[in-house]
């Protein structure tokens, strides 16, 4: 069995927003996890930032259409939140200066065995256990 790669919230945001390479590429890592090629999970934080964002940049009628989409997303594994991620978090916010949403994910992913993040936020390149896969 691989091992699972966490999908940051931000991947699935430029696969709605960008229209560029960019864009494309989150399409193609979203494609592989919906066709099982890639094994990925996210935080049901992923949900709210999603949603969030896309709010200031689409049509409601668009939003909500990609939130019940992102929710029947196929094959996506969506990991609990609790207490013990929580408390991670806390310990990576401290430590590294993250900001709590992306505590969050990086406690998440931390204590799911999950060793890498597909991300373009470079704040992830601050935390040992975690190697961030660069959108490219």
């Amino acid at each position: 069995m691989r091992a699972m790669i966490y999908i940051d919230a931000n991947i699935f945001i430029y696969s709605v927003l960008d229209k560029g390479d960019k864009g494309k590429m989150c399409k193609k890592i979203l494609t592989d996890v919906a066709l099982q090629r890639l094994e990925g999970c996210t935080s049901p934080l992923t949900w709210d930032e999603v949603v969030y964002t896309l709010k200031k940049h689409a049509p409601i009628d668009e939003v909500i259409s990609q939130s019940k989409e992102f929710l029947k997303f196929p094959n996506l594994n969506f990991l609990s939140t609790n207490e013990q991620v929580l408390n991670e978090a806390n310990e990576l916010w401290i430590k590294h200066g993250l900001k709590p949403r992306d505590a969050i994910h990086a406690a998440t992913a931390i204590l799911n065995n999950c060793k890498e993040i597909i991300s373009d936020d470079s704040d992830f390149d601050k935390i040992r256990e975690l190697k961030r896969i660069k959108i490219k």
